[in-house]
């Protein structure tokens, strides 16, 4: 009877994902060429021909107004001029998660996961 217990105990956590942590994300996908900081001094940058922007200023540079819709077609690569490094991936292409739906005045919208929550990263370090 224990070992059914425990054994359902375990296949019930393993249903359960770890939260997904936006800096991690950030750190693991996107540091090396934008740095730790965001500032786009990643050590990747010097061997860019392009250099990447400071990270931390999109709003800024937006009206104040963070541009959520531009940033996450920026990293999923559905909308990037040729103004981008092609060394940028488009991560659209990887695997960024369950879809979630995002209701913006009434319309839903699917989004990938990891793409949100790296953009809500992103938003948190606006200065």
């Amino acid at each position: 009877m224990r070992y059914l217990i425990f054994m359902t105990i375990l296949g019930l956590s393993a249903c359960v994902e770890e939260p997904i942590d936006g800096r991690a994300l950030y750190l693991e996908n996107c540091a090396s060429c934008h740095g730790a900081d965001a500032k786009g001094d990643g050590l990747a940058a010097r061997n860019l021909t392009v250099t990447p922007p400071d990270l931390t200023t999109l709003s800024a540079r937006n009206g104040g107004v963070f541009p959520r819709d531009y940033v996450m077609s920026t990293i999923d690569g559905l909308d990037r001029g040729t103004h981008f490094d092609p060394a940028m991936p488009e991560f659209g292409a990887g695997d960024l998660g369950e879809t979630i739906i995002v209701e913006d005045a009434g319309l839903g919208t699917p989004v990938p996961m990891k793409l949100l929550i790296l953009s809500d990263y992103l938003e948190s370090l606006q200065e």
